[in-house]
């Protein structure tokens, strides 16, 4: 039975990501002779053709489409190998597989890799950012060892609350919520998987008769934070997008008696066997000291 080494899956496995030749080169920083002298002799000990090369690229055929899965599976279960290895020693070491919420990814969480990798300089780091969603999926497929959730966090596995933040209404020229009935002003608003979007829609409908007058919708928060910066309406934010520095009205939409206000929560969530290792708990620590250090609204 031919076995492939862990270069040869890595190989293999990147020619299928990237179907041309040069590219997987410049990744694997080979020359495109030496790659293809290397894919010949991998397919010669398969005894097929793993490639269809053409104009367009590479294309797999039947054969290859088997192989390319078993270079993947190989070299999975490799760093699933190396955790347990280094799992059995003092220090941190091996790759921390972080999944998380984009805006947690951009605003709160460079902080906290910042002291992990001061802290454990061995460790390394592989991050995917994307919708909580995608984070759950990533979980699912094992492309992650833990996710960081915003909002509900529908999860069967171990789940930790990490902090929650207010929700603030942010514009240049608005001052007091009671002048969103008569304002012109335009209502930015950014697309989300989460029931973001379905709560703001709910707390409008609690203090207002009518929808407002004018709205934008964009695709990215940040891109909805800095047209609210500029002047070109107003936008519901959530604070942990918030430094304090901005040069606008920053609005509470706080808890009272008569108004739940609105909040969002964010969780840290993953299998059991996961926070076992290692780096996982050595960076679950490090988020725990980060989180404690925020208001929790909850209280």
């Amino acid at each position: 039975m031919t076995i492939l080494n862990t270069t040869e899956a890595e190989i293999i496995k990147i020619l299928s990501e990237e179907k041309n030749m040069r590219k997987a080169a410049e990744r694997l920083f080979l020359t495109q002779p030496a790659l293809s002298q290397r894919l010949q002799t991998i397919e010669k000990d398969w005894g097929a053709q793993l490639f269809i090369r053409s104009q367009k690229g590479l294309t797999p055929t039947p054969a290859g489409e088997l192989v390319i899965q078993y270079a993947i599976e190989t070299i999975v279960r490799k760093e699933e190998v190396f955790e347990t290895i280094q799992a059995l020693n003092s220090k941190v070491h091996g790759t921390l597989k972080i999944a998380c919420a984009s805006i947690v990814g951009q605003n709160w969480l460079p902080k906290v890799l910042k002291d992990f990798v001061t802290q454990y300089p061995d460790a390394k780091i592989s991050l995917i950012t994307g919708w909580s969603s995608e984070i759950v999926k990533a979980l699912y497929e094992g492309e992650a060892h833990v996710g960081i959730v915003r909002g509900q966090a529908e999860w069967k596995g171990k789940k930790v609350h990490l902090f929650r933040d207010m929700m603030y209404l942010v514009d240049k020229e608005i001052k007091q919520l009671d002048e969103l009935i008569t304002t012109d002003r335009p209502f930015i608003q950014f697309k989300s998987d989460s029931s973001y979007y379905q709560e703001i829609q709910l707390w409008w409908q609690r203090h207002f008769s009518s929808n407002p007058k004018r709205q934008i919708f964009v695709d990215q928060i940040e891109t909805c934070k800095q047209m609210a910066l500029n002047g070109i309406g107003y936008a519901i934010l959530p604070s942990i997008t918030l430094n304090g520095e901005e040069k606008v009205n920053k609005i509470p939409i706080t808890n009272t008696e008569k108004d739940l206000g609105l909040t969002r929560d964010t969780w840290l969530i993953g299998y059991d066997s996961s926070f076992e290792l290692r780096q996982v708990a050595a960076f679950v620590e490090v988020v725990k000291q980060h989180a404690s250090c925020l208001y929790d609204y909850t209280k």
